[in-house]
This record gives C-alpha cells, sequence and structure tokens, in this order.
C-alpha cells in the first residue's frame, strides 16, 4: 500500500462533524513506533489528510532503524520512550499528551486512516469514552489465521467474565475521550495493553462502541513484531490477573469449589468405610480431604473479603472518572 493509495482512500469527514466542530477540540493522534521505518510516513500522511487539525505525535520506543527521523521529516512531533513494551509507551503517551480527544493507531500502516473521523464522529455523537476500531482483513495476509483465532478465543473469554461489548479486544485503533485516558491505570507494559483498555472501560460501565474499519497487509519492508503464542500467554495472563482483581468472589470461589469438590469426592469411600466398621483405616486420604475442605473455605473467605475491598476501590476509580470533564455535543 503506496503513499499515494493511502492518502487517495481518506474520504472527507461525515457533514456532521462540522470543520468549525473539529477546530474547537484538541485532537491528538498517537503512534507508538518500534522499528516502522517503512511504514510511519504512510500513517502520519494518511491522518495529516484525515485529521488536518489534529496533532500527530509519534513515540519511539528504542527503535533502530529511521522511524523518528522519518517521523519527523514528515511532521509528526515524535519523543522517545525508554522502556521496552507498548504498554510503557501508552501509560507516557497518555501521561504526557493533553487534548480533548485521543486517538491511538499503530504505526505499521495497517489500519484505516479514512475510518477516523468516523471514529471520532460516533463518539461525539453519542457521548461515548471509547470507540474501538474492528478490524475487518481486506486481504489473508494481513490478518493471520492464528492471530484470529487467538483473537476470537480471547474476546469470547472476556466476554464471560466481565460481559460482551466488543468482537476485536485487540484492536490497537482506538478513539478515547479526556475523562478515559486520564483515569486509565496502564498497569501493562506489552500488547496486552489493549486487553487492559478493553477491561478497563467495562469494569466502569463506560459508554462505549465498536465500528467495523477496513484492515491491511503491512506495506513491503515491514515486519511485525507479535509472537502468536508468547503474546497470546501474556495476553490470557492478563485476563486471569484482571479476573482476580475486578472479579475476587467469582474467581476464588470457583477455585473454592473445585478443593470442596476434590475434597468430597476423596471422602466419599472413607465415610463408606467408617459407616460400614466403625473405623478409619485411610488415615492419609482423611486429612487430605480434610485440609482440601479447610482450604475451601479460606479460598471463599478470601473471595468474600477481597470482593468488599474491590467495590470500594472501584467506587473510588469511578468517581476520579466522573470527576473529569466530559465532552458535551453542544
Amino acid at each position: 500500500m503506496t503513499t499515494n493509495r493511502l492518502i487517495a482512500e481518506v474520504a472527507d469527514p461525515p457533514s456532521s462533524l462540522t470543520e468549525a466542530r473539529l477546530a474547537a477540540l484538541r485532537i491528538a493522534v498517537l503512534v507508538p513506533c518500534y522499528n516502522e521505518a517503512a511504514a510511519i510516513a504512510q500513517v502520519i500522511a494518511g491522518f495529516r489528510q484525515a485529521l488536518p487539525q489534529a496533532r500527530i505525535l509519534v513515540f519511539d520506543n528504542n527503535s533502530t532503524d529511521d522511524t523518528v527521523a522519518i517521523a519527523h521529516q514528515a511532521g509528526a512531533e515524535t519523543r522517545h520512550v525508554h522502556r521496552q513494551g507498548k504498554g510503557n509507551v501508552v501509560r507516557r503517551m497518555f501521561a504526557d499528551v493533553e487534548a480533548d480527544l485521543y486517538l491511538l493507531v499503530d504505526g505499521d500502516a495497517t489500519y484505516d486512516a479514512a475510518s477516523a473521523p468516523r471514529l471520532i464522529e460516533k463518539l461525539l455523537a453519542e457521548e461515548l469514552d471509547m470507540v474501538v476500531g474492528a478490524r475487518k482483513d481486506t486481504a489473508t495476509e494481513a490478518y493471520r489465521p492464528g492471530h484470529r483465532f487467538g483473537n476470537r478465543v480471547l474476546t469470547e473469554f472476556v466476554a464471560r467474565i466481565f460481559g460482551r461489548a466488543f468482537n476485536d479486544i485487540l484492536s490497537g485503533y482506538r478513539v478515547f475521550s479526556r475523562r478515559f485516558v486520564k483515569s486509565f491505570p496502564a498497569l501493562s507494559i506489552g500488547f496486552e495493553i489493549e486487553t487492559e483498555l478493553t477491561i478497563h472501560a467495562l469494569e466502569l460501565r463506560m459508554p462505549i462502541a465498536e465500528v467495523e474499519t477496513p484492515y491491511y497487509a503491512r506495506p513491503a519492508g515491514s515486519a511485525s513484531k507479535l509472537n502468536t503464542w508468547r503474546d497470546g500467554f501474556r495476553i490470557l495472563h492478563m485476563i486471569l490477573r484482571l479476573y482476580q482483581l475486578q472479579r475476587p468472589l467469582s474467581f476464588f470461589s470457583t477455585i473454592a469449589g473445585v478443593l470442596a469438590a476434590v475434597a468430597i469426592i476423596l471422602s466419599i469411600p472413607v465415610l463408606i468405610t467408617y459407616i460400614e466398621t466403625g473405623l478409619v483405616p485411610r488415615l492419609p486420604t482423611a486429612i487430605l480431604s480434610t485440609g482440601l475442605m479447610l482450604l475451601a473455605s479460606l479460598s471463599l473467605t478470601c473471595g468474600l473479603i477481597l470482593d468488599n475491598v474491590t467495590r470500594g476501590r472501584q467506587e473510588m476509580k469511578r468517581l476520579f472518572y466522573l470527576g473529569i470533564e466530559g465532552i458535551r455535543r453542544d
């Protein structure tokens, strides 16, 4: 996909999104980059055409190629983040950049710049806090089968735990309100940041939406930094960790249920023998089943205590979120 093609595909903003309305808003396009010299110029050109009034900021994460020089030459502001990992970059972006609307996009030219006004229009018209650009691949090589399958599994897993709201929780193309950005704790280090963004919105029951957008193959000379298995396990670990933190009663109740079931299964032969003979010849089994039942009780107790703690923490996060002024249509 050449620069000329990318620019040619950029459509005019929706009529309801007037130039005056856009001019009154501070829009920041945030582009985390690591060795994207082959694609960054296309990304900057596309978003400069789609959102001419926006600031485009490229946050470089220790690139060893010409990413920074090319981005600077293309007219973007460039900054450096020395802690490696996309999560670290996003944390720095959200902390340092002041704007009314934030658009987060990868620097690999796979996301459609022409869709940016549509995502912003959706957020403004419905007064939302996050709009996710759900990927619709335009070529087989754009979205590898392993990544597609992993995304589907993880999306379903998150839906069962936190509620269904998205079809693509791993999309790196998102628009946020200032209220979302400044209330987001950003605990992730790497590519699991998209999962954390999604769960943060679900946890606080924010107004959110998803808009389907084209997804392109990387340009020639650009290589993906993703590792299907490594990053998939890291994302799964993040989901389990957030499940424990945000749904402790459910998490520890599940553990308690498993331990109690094993304890009961082990105790049945011991109980039958005791009823028949009045003896407990399988003393180790009896001790083991008793210990497992005690652990089940402790796990359930931990879940009850942590659930109260979590509710208090969620209330504080919600109050902090509400303390940040949101964007109104008028």
